[in-house]
């Protein structure tokens, strides 16, 4: 049987592969939501920009769906304090994704004046401010957040609106749509033919420029960006505790995990190749290929915070001690056992339903098709 460290270390990478999941499958939704007044320029071209994710869709979210159930049970202390901190922006998020489902379902339901126009707008704002705010969290978390425990464990909140924003965490905001408008623009340059496939291929080339300098500008803030290292830690394999360790914060300090094991750098390396890849495979009309390729640069930058703040999940500007790492964060030893061995027998089958549901699903959308079927079961 594994110990409890090693559990941690699994379900750390369970919960990596969740939300990365989400990120490129979801993403593939936002990024549409995104081009959609952009790429969709009468009533027939936004139908058919909404009917290529309309098969897969609803199985995309369940990825975000499951990641927040992991993090609930593998990590309840970095929900608890998440949740906690960023309330407000998480309402937020929640009413623009609940907008998608709904535009899609509406958007058709009535032919009157402005009814398509003003739904179309939600689904952009449903795929835009996710998009916006997820890449602007991943930023907060880079630069830490303002929160502390005390001697009982009760958290103190000095988290204000303002205090998200800065250059750095606007930089990975803008990095996020415009990584995502790449995993749209792909998608759909693989699902359309004719203008919608031309414009697609338009942003299929142009996002990725604007992602690979968003994130090489990201990598060199890193260098002057303090961040956190563990300097002690309470010893292994005990319960969770995070007022067990020592913690300094310290300039370029998220770039140490590189410079101990250069292999590392193979990871933002290959965020940078597959992001070039996608441009060259958009500007040679392979979709299917750019497609990938957009879909390896996600899990590569995903891969790159990931592996920069490892191990802290969630650190704490305000009191370095209270910062939540994979090694203090933790559920029970036997919870995470017995949720391993739930993982293991499900998530073989729900992959391989996603799979053959993609596979199936998979094919062009064609105006010819759209316009014969009209019915309630085309958006």
């Amino acid at each position: 049987m594994p110990d409890f460290d090693t559990l941690r270390i699994i379900w750390w990478l369970i919960s990596g592969f969740l939300f990365t999941g989400f990120a490129v499958l979801g993403g593939v939704d936002l990024g549409c939501g995104i081009l959609l007044p952009l790429v969709g320029r009468n009533d027939l071209e936004k139908r058919l920009t909404i009917q290529s994710i309309k098969a897969t869709w609803e199985s995309n979210q369940v990825w975000f769906i499951t990641a927040g159930g992991a993090l609930f049970a593998a990590w309840p202390l970095v929900y608890a304090v998440t949740f906690s901190l960023f309330y407000p922006v998480l309402f937020l998020v929640l009413i623009a994704l609940i907008l998608r489902p709904v535009g899609f379902e509406y958007r058709n339901k009535l032919d009157i004046k402005h009814w398509g126009s003003s739904w179309d707008k939600a689904l952009f704002i449903g795929g835009f401010l996710p998009s916006l705010v997820f890449g602007i969290a991943i930023g907060n978390l880079l630069e830490g957040v303002n929160f502390s425990f005390d001697n009982f464990m009760i958290v103190t909140n000095k988290t204000s609106l303002p205090s998200l924003f800065s250059p750095f965490t606007l930089l990975c905001g803008i990095l996020g749509v415009s990584l995502m408008t790449t995993q749209g623009a792909t998608f759909l340059m693989m699902k359309n033919e004719g203008k919608i496939f031309k414009r697609s291929m338009r942003f299929a080339v142009c996002a990725p420029i604007v992602t690979i300098s968003l994130f090489a500008m990201g990598g060199y803030m890193m260098e002057t960006l303090y961040g956190y290292q563990v300097l002690a830690r309470g010893a292994e394999n005990i319960a969770s505790n995070p007022m067990s360790k020592a913690v300094s914060y310290v300039q370029g300090a998220w770039l140490l995990n590189y410079k101990k094991n250069s292999i590392l750098m193979l990871v933002p390396t290959l965020g940078f190749i597959a992001l070039a890849s996608t441009i060259t495979f958009s500007l040679f009309r392979k979709p299917a290929i750019a497609f990938i390729s957009s879909s390896i640069s996600v899990i590569a930058i995903m891969g790159t915070v990931g592996l920069s703040m490892f191990p802290f999940i969630l650190p704490s500007k305000l009191h370095y001690q209270s910062s939540l790492t994979i090694w203090d964060a933790s559920s029970s030893y036997h919870s995470l056992l017995i949720m391993l061995g739930v993982a293991i027998f499900f998530m073989p089958i729900v992959l391989t339903y996603i799979g053959i549901a993609n596979k199936i699903m998979c094919g062009k959308i064609r105006e010819t098709d759209l316009e014969k079927q009209r019915d309630e079961d085309s958006y």
